[in-house]
């Protein structure tokens, strides 16, 4: 059963060239569902498994208080698996082949007002040695940019332009993109550079924009204790995420005039219809103001 599991792996790596982390989802939620098959259902090869065995599983996760999103992720590795088992020739028909989602509550993603944002990025201090300046330069990146926290922290010296004022950043499946950067986040950058980054390094060698105080490349986890310690600091009660100021970001560049297609473009979606859930949090943004503001709202 593993070797299936490793050749579709390999396939997804090499021949699609996905993230390494969009590779690892696929891995999880695969080997959970083989493991259910040898436990559950005792079967002697993956290719046994029918629809009702895939329905079972779906409703093992159910049963274990899995939400709709979560288990339509499962049944989207699942196809996606099967359906590389019918084109590799070991499987003749693909049991899910028809099998659709859970109906999906489109939940609309949290996110901070202008001035929660500000409080939030003055939090940080240059007085505290050069993780001072590396948070304040990361957290202003970020609500400048919108890239994502797996892409902040896979950031190299040398994908930073402050002279003309971008970032190139490699997004899902490696695809690059320009992301312009604002005046205060490349002087924050500059600061850091210029400052704090050799305080944090000091005398190893790293290609790594962002450290940690070992010198070694910071990671998603020591980003989230960051961002989560400035949030209680400046006394935000809102539950921050890794991806708050990306969500902010987006929000705010629509709120004031920004067309869709641009903020797809600099937040590196592939389909506009993940860029629309902003929309959503703009016309009711809109809608607050009008009750608020016109005479006979």
């Amino acid at each position: 059963m593993n070797k299936y599991l490793n050749e579709f792996i390999y396939y997804l790596e090499v021949e699609r060239g996905l993230a390494k982390n969009t590779v690892a989802s696929y891995r999880l939620d695969l080997e959970r569902y083989l493991a259910f098959c040898r436990e559950q259902r005792s079967l002697a090869s993956l290719l046994e498994a029918d629809r009702d065995v895939v329905m079972a599983y779906l409703l093992y996760l159910q049963s274990e208080g899995k939400v709709s999103s979560t288990i339509s992720r499962h049944l989207a590795s699942l196809k996606s698996f099967y359906r590389f088992l019918v084109t590799e020739n070991f499987l003749l028909e693909n049991p899910v082949a028809d099998l659709e989602s859970p109906r999906l509550l489109q939940k609309l993603p949290r996110v901070l007002t202008v001035t929660e944002v500000e409080i939030l990025l003055s939090q940080p201090s240059s007085g505290n040695g050069g993780a001072g300046l590396r948070d304040k330069a990361m957290l202003e990146l970020l609500y400048a940019t919108g890239i994502r926290v797996s892409e902040l922290v896979s950031l190299e010296v040398e994908h930073v332009n402050l002279e003309n004022g971008f970032i190139r950043c490699f997004g899902k499946g490696a695809k690059e993109r320009i992301v312009p950067l604002g005046g205060t986040a490349g002087r924050c950058l500059e600061e850091y550079l210029l400052y704090g980054r050799s305080r944090l390094i000091g005398n190893k060698v790293t290609t790594a924009l962002f450290v940690n105080w070992r010198g070694q490349r910071l990671t998603r986890q020591g980003f989230w204790k960051i961002i989560k310690k400035y949030a209680r600091r400046g006394g935000i009660k809102k539950k921050i995420t890794p991806h708050t100021l990306r969500h902010s970001f987006a929000t705010h560049l629509l709120e004031n005039g920004a067309d869709l297609r641009s903020v797809q473009e600099m937040l590196g979606h592939a389909d506009i219809s993940t860029t629309q859930i902003y929309t959503h949090l703009t016309k009711g943004r809109l809608r607050e103001v009008y009750d608020r503001t016109h005479p006979r709202a």
